[in-house]
């Protein structure tokens, strides 16, 4: 089994075009099995299977990659859940600060766990509603999987995001109505359609600046 596993993450990562040495891959396989030992009392995700976990959380967590550009970067995954995108991200990107934040606090127990089993220094983990968080420093991304629509995403975290900063949104299919819907003081930087091996479902990251 986890033999295979580590055959699919290699093949996704590598058919994506992104470059995560040995001691990454292992610490992403990591995750999914702690996820999996977990999921069995606390049922944090409706996914199970392991092999559809690499897909449907590694490699969707990791698509965006290219388009987080920049080195020593403050990420914010709002809404974080049981990790995803930031637990791979910080993986991916050890230079990167990520900050997971979910106001759930089984979600939290879990996540804390998975930061501390994984020794991903890099990672903080926040139980807190996002809009009572007020963190010292703002975030250069605020990205989220499936928080909320594209306004109300915007409009919950406006304070938390650096004034160069942009959120980075994951979704499914082209979300054209929550495009429309919008604030007019903001204004879509591009639409990136993500290929992700293992998924047949189309994927979108939506990035979002101030206008």
């Amino acid at each position: 089994m986890t033999q295979n596993l580590a055959a699919q993450l290699a093949t996704g990562q590598e058919t994506m075009g992104l470059a995560l040495d040995a001691g990454q891959q292992e610490k992403l396989l990591a995750y999914v099995a702690l996820l999996a030992k977990w999921n069995k009392v606390y049922s944090l995700t409706a996914i199970r299977e392991p092999e559809r976990m690499v897909s449907h959380h590694l490699l969707d967590s990791l698509a965006p990659l290219p388009v987080f550009e920049g080195d020593d970067l403050h990420i914010l995954d709002v809404g974080s859940g049981f990790g995803t995108p930031g637990i791979p991200l910080a993986i991916a990107r050890p230079d990167w600060q990520v900050t997971l934040l979910d106001s759930n606090h089984k979600k939290t127990t879990f996540l804390r766990q998975a930061v501390l089993e994984l020794k991903l220094d890099n990672v903080r983990v926040v139980t807190e509603r996002v809009e009572h968080y007020r963190p010292e420093t703002p975030f250069h991304i605020i990205t989220s999987r499936a928080f909320a629509d594209l306004s109300e995403f915007v409009k919950l975290t406006r304070h938390l995001l650096a004034e160069d900063g942009s959120w980075m949104a994951l979704k499914g299919v082209y979300p054209h109505e929550e495009i429309a819907l919008l604030p007019a003081d903001v204004k879509v930087a591009g639409v990136d359609h993500l290929k992700v091996p293992g998924i047949e479902a189309e994927r979108h990251l939506v990035r979002v600046v101030p206008a």
